[in-house]
């Protein structure tokens, strides 16, 4: 599952939980889904920061110069 549609799902579950017509074992089993969920969401959004870079410029060899995005944002 990709991560819109795990988010998507995440949704729903809270949705349903707020409604405050689910039996106990229902918003249990709903409960432990969007923890896992979340949980893998979390997951993918580390990777997709330790990939992003921020372009600094050009190098005098013509290479880009980059820096993690999470120390450019500190």
């Amino acid at each position: 599952m990709d991560f819109e549609k795990k988010l998507n799902r995440l949704e729903e579950i809270v949705a349903k939980m707020e409604s405050g017509e689910l039996a106990l074992e229902e918003s249990l089993k709903l409960f432990e889904e969007g923890v896992r969920l979340s949980r893998e969401c979390n997951g993918q959004l580390t990777e997709a920061e330790q990939k992003v870079k921020l372009l600094l410029g050009v190098g005098a060899d013509g290479q880009a110069v980059t820096r993690d995005f999470t120390v450019a944002a500190e």
